[in-house]
């Protein structure tokens, strides 16, 4: 998707069929980072994409699973787990990340400010 459009405070950054499921991808919104999640066919999260243990963007990039009722992304680096819905790191909980608003609507992926 070439075209950023921003409406009341949501943005539209891709396609939901841009994003394979089981799989994160980074966007851009206002010069920050964003990793958001596909869940199986439609669910979805965002969270910072910035690993506070690393000193790196990458969370968009690690591995989505779950531990307990938890939806969780493990750190590509470190390999520390953050909660989906809540941008809390488990091991770590001082690096904890921000948990954005994301929503879909006609096939477009939204995120709000967290």
């Amino acid at each position: 998707m070439d075209d950023v459009v921003t409406v009341k405070g949501w943005t539209s950054v891709c396609y939901l069929e841009d994003i394979v499921p089981n799989t994160g991808v980074c966007a851009l919104v206002d010069d920050e980072q964003v990793a958001v999640f596909r869940v199986g066919e439609q669910a979805l999260y965002a969270i910072d994409n910035f690993d506070p243990n690393a000193n790196a963007h990458v969370l968009s990039r690690g591995l989505i699973g779950s531990l307990g009722e938890r939806v969780v992304v493990a750190s590509p680096i470190y390999k520390q787990h953050f909660d989906l819905r809540t941008g809390e790191c488990l091991e770590a909980p001082e690096h904890s990340v921000r948990a954005w608003k994301v929503k879909l609507h006609e096939g477009h992926v939204w995120l709000g400010q967290p």
